[in-house]
């Protein structure tokens, strides 16, 4: 994505998709899929019983009941968001940074889309207060506020909110009568889930919060596309389900019967899935780490990350020496770290954030190795930062970050 327009983008903006991790694919879900590939039948509009009960079971593990008339299944979170936007109608709020992916489909329907100041520690949440003040301002304006979009295991700050910022703000959107969206996609992931409270907005909404899960992020390889959504209680729910069933079904969005049968599978979690998952998340966990460090240590700012396989980096303490190497803002800079580090850098506008707030998201996958034999070796590795391809990925972000403190320092007024 380049600018195409005096603001950085487009009326409509496409960012990253879900960040790759690049690991091999467990081999009992491939060999359920290449057995589900001769099935001549396709996967209902909404998925079949067998991928919808087994969707419940993963939430009603999780504390969060259902059954499958109040489930649904799509090839994946965009389509579920694409049917969900159009199903409720009115203007859309998400925090501010978000996950690229969401607002560039609430603007292919043509809806405003308003982002709510975010509270740097809580990523994924907005500021009550913020929601509130951005509700009623819209509404002054003549706008029509009905949907917010959040996620409590954020894309792409790497942050959990706390419990009491999300009571916060989920009693502030019902206030106002707002339906929420939980994206839920990287619950699974959080680094140090014993240390971690993870609560969802469905908990404390039940009849106002639809969540939705990419099985992506941490269940399915992310070129297989499956997600699943949970709908609320009450009427207003029996409505809503049925309404996203039609758009689902106008748009042909079916999940591939072989990738239903192993993502029916996955969310069972049977004891090599979730092996699998324990061991990735512990890999990208020291990853991430690692690279948190090495970032911090330039004189970067950057929360230590909490879930899912990446970080959010603001280098605006490194702004003099950017400066002298022509990078003036996000799109700079994303293009002059891709180039130096030799992996994509995304900026923070790809993510809502200001175009002229130097913040660039670094995902872990392209540290663990350039070849499937290295990141394998990465995934089975009791010390995956002693391998040698990991040293070198970090020895190179550690040398660009390095370079960019050391012209900082010379560019630095004397005092």
């Amino acid at each position: 994505m380049r600018r195409t327009d005096p603001e950085g983008h487009g009326p409509v903006r496409y960012g990253p998709p879900l960040p790759e991790d690049g690991l091999p694919v467990l081999p009992e879900l491939s060999a359920l899929l290449a057995a589900a590939a001769a099935r001549p039948e396709s996967e209902p509009v909404g998925g079949g019983h067998a991928l919808l009960e087994a969707a419940c079971g993963y939430w009603e593990r999780r504390g969060l009941t259902c059954g499958p008339d109040r489930t649904a299944a799509a090839p994946g979170a965009p389509a579920l968001l694409v049917a969900l936007t159009a199903a409720l109608g009115g203007d859309v709020l998400v925090p501010r940074p978000c996950a690229a992916w969401w607002a560039p489909y609430a603007r292919l329907l043509g809806r405003p889309v308003f982002h709510v100041a975010t509270p740097a520690e809580c990523g994924g949440v907005p500021d009550p207060f913020a929601l509130l003040e951005t509700v009623r301002r819209v509404r002054d304006e003549g706008g029509d506020p009905r949907l917010l979009v959040l996620s409590v295991a954020d894309d792409p700050t790497a942050t959990v909110a706390p419990p009491e910022v999300l009571h916060e703000a989920v009693e502030a959107a019902a206030g106002e009568g707002l339906h929420l969206v939980s994206d839920e996609t990287w619950r699974d992931t959080v680094h140090a889930p014993h240390d971690t409270v993870l609560l969802s907005p469905a908990e404390m909404l039940p009849d106002r919060v639809t969540v939705i899960t990419d099985l992506a992020g941490a269940l399915l390889p992310s070129g297989w596309p499956a997600a699943v959504a949970r709908f609320p209680t009450g009427p207003t729910g029996d409505g809503l389900h049925a309404r996203v069933l039609d758009v689902l079904t106008a748009l042909g969005a079916r999940v591939a019967a072989p990738v239903a049968v192993a993502a029916g599978h996955a969310l069972g979690e049977p004891e090599p899935v979730t092996a699998r998952v324990a061991a990735s998340v512990r890999l990208h966990a020291r990853v991430a780490e690692a690279a948190h460090g090495v970032v911090v240590a330039a004189g970067a700012l950057s929360l230590p990350p909490q879930a899912g396989r990446h970080l959010y980096v603001d280098l605006g303490p490194l702004r003099s020496a950017l400066s002298a190497q022509g990078v003036g803002d996000a799109q700079d800079l994303e293009d002059f770290l891709a180039a130096r580090l030799g992996m994509p850098a995304p900026g923070g506008h790809r993510f809502g954030d200001d175009l002229e707030a130097l913040r660039v998201r670094l995902s872990t996958g392209p540290l663990l190795g350039g070849t499937p034999e290295e990141r394998a070796e990465s995934l089975t590795s009791p010390s995956p930062l002693e391998l040698p391809h990991v040293q070198r990925a970090l020895i190179t972000l550690r040398s660009v970050f390095d370079d960019l403190r050391d012209d900082a320092q010379r560019w630095e007024p004397p005092r």
